[in-house]
């Protein structure tokens, strides 16, 4: 047994049995090594960018980990922007790296580089295993390491002769996995103090929090202490729709998030973070805690937030029953011009029960999660650390972690170029993946921010920076060119008969909805 067979045999033995994958000549044995591991389903992606971000979507949806298989130094830094989300994320990720074999590396071949420096900025834990006997527990380690809790990123660098050579070693042990910690009841204690105070008070939640079990809690909790309900901008995954208690996701504008947060004197983090404004703006506050509020933290990242929430609706005297569900609505079928209103109303009018959405759609899917608030019970994946070209690969990785559910990809135009790749990867996969291009057919969020950080308002050869036309993309081609079916529409009424008949039908699918003037 070789160390590339000693890896995979660990990562099938302790959960991990997909590897988004661009492998290169020092990953050659582990891609050999396939064939003796056959329970570990290799996926290729044409771009390291669709394998980080796809291994970040399957985690989301399973629970736990995939593997990513990256070419030396340049391969892991095509991967980094979205190795950055599922870090932001807490996604858990084995990270896999090849690199030159150990006694080659002295050589500075043409793509020796520094691994290291490129790995540990996104990666929880950080580890070379320069003998084939360790590659086994070093793996199992790795495994343990993005399960935390909580979820990390894990990045193992596998060296070509720790892959090639025999592995005395063999395959590792999967470890024992604790559950999450739970809150020291002190904790509990002080917060429900500060809720019976009286004060104005909110509850900010993220990460576990935002699932059924947690936000049934945590809504008995606002109920009885009269504390509304706001989550993380950009939650990594969010359960919602008819029946589960509904969040206010806090405003990405900060003098939104203000308006939301002004007047409060108590702020719970429950696995959130403090909010703070996205960027600096000139004359405009970074930390978004209002003057004088008390920021308390309920769970810290990793703890049991489904089991403090519901301690701390007990302390307040919380009904059992006191939990507040979203009711079941739909928004009518739209009718006439493709606007921004009217494309949320279309998939709000025809979301399917256990959805899978994820949201990419900046600026011109602004309306789409009020539309769809009433929906059947649905998840919601979205843009966690900001570093665009994430939807379509979190939407592929989504989809082989959960291939019994619809998955909607809510796809701006601007940040689809970044990651275009994974249609061929859908294609290939045979995924159940409909991508709604929302083409407006400008970078607009930094037409908006062009504004808003002072600068001019921007002459003719400053707005062609931030401009997608002259040419005009086509992603019908592009879809077509990646294998996927595509269609443009041209109505609310096309928009909503091509997503109906998109998700009756097995396989990817692609339609561009043009939302602008003098679309073609």
């Amino acid at each position: 047994m070789n160390g590339a067979r000693a890896l995979l045999t660990t990562l099938v033995d302790a959960g991990v049995d997909v590897c988004f994958s661009n492998p290169g000549t020092s990953e050659m044995h582990f891609v050999a090594a396939l064939d003796d591991v056959p329970e570990m389903r290799g996926i290729l992606t044409l771009f390291e960018g669709v394998a980080t971000g796809a291994a970040d979507g399957y985690a989301r949806m399973a629970g736990r980990p995939a593997a990513t298989l990256l070419h030396l130094g340049p391969g892991l830094a095509n991967g980094l922007a979205n190795l950055h989300n599922a870090r932001r994320a807490r996604t858990p990720l084995v990270n896999i790296v090849g690199d030159h074999a150990t006694y080659h590396a002295r050589f500075d071949a043409p793509l020796q580089s520094d691994i290291a420096s490129l790995a540990r900025p996104v990666s929880g834990w950080y580890r070379v295993t320069a003998r084939a006997d360790d590659v086994g527990a070093d793996a199992a380690a790795a495994v343990d390491a993005a399960f935390g809790p909580p979820g990390r990123v894990a990045t193992l660098v596998l060296p070509a002769d720790s892959s090639w050579a025999e592995s005395a070693g063999g395959p590792g042990q999967p470890l024992p996995r604790p559950g999450p910690p739970c809150v020291p009841a002190e904790t509990i204690d002080g917060v429900a103090r500060a809720l019976r105070s009286g004060r104005p008070a909110a509850l900010l939640l993220g990460g576990t929090a935002l699932r059924t079990r947690a936000l049934r809690a945590a809504s008995r909790v606002s109920g009885a202490a009269g504390a509304p309900l706001l989550c993380e901008t950009f939650p990594a995954r969010l359960e919602r729709g008819a029946g589960i208690p509904g969040v206010d996701r806090l405003g990405y504008l900060a003098e939104f998030a203000q308006a939301q947060l002004a007047g409060l004197e108590h702020l719970i983090l429950v696995d959130a973070k403090s909010p703070v404004s996205f960027f600096a703006y000139p004359g405009k506050p970074s930390d978004l805690v209002p003057p004088g509020c008390t920021v308390h933290t309920l769970v810290r990242p990793g703890e049991d937030a489904p089991a403090a929430l519901e301690a701390l609706a007990e302390a307040l005297g919380a009904a059992h029953q006191g939990a507040v569900s979203a009711a079941a609505w739909r928004p009518d079928r739209p009718t006439g011009t493709l606007t921004a209103e009217t494309l949320a109303a279309a998939i709000g009018a025809v979301l399917p029960d256990n959805a899978v959405v994820v949201d990419e759609g900046n600026t011109s899917g602004l309306f789409v999660a009020g539309a769809t608030a009433g929906a059947p019970p649905h998840d919601w994946l979205t843009l966690t650390g900001g570093a665009i070209g994430l939807g379509l690969p979190v939407a592929t990785g989504a989809a082989v972690a959960a291939p019994d559910r619809p998955v909607v990809c809510l796809q701006a135009d601007g940040s689809a170029m970044y990651t275009l790749q994974a249609l061929w990867t859908q294609a290939r996969e045979g995924l159940g993946v409909t991508t709604v291009v929302l083409a407006n057919q400008s970078y607009a969020i930094l037409n908006m921010e062009l504004q808003r950080v002072g600068a001019d308002a921007g002459g003719p050869l400053a707005r062609r920076l931030l401009d997608l036309t002259d040419p005009e993309l086509d992603f019908v081609a592009l879809a077509h060119g990646m294998g996927v079916p595509g269609r443009r529409v041209e109505t609310a009424e096309e928009l909503t008969a091509a997503l109906e008949a998109s998700l009756a039908e097995p396989g990817p699918a692609l339609i561009e909805v043009p939302l602008r003037a003098g679309r073609r």
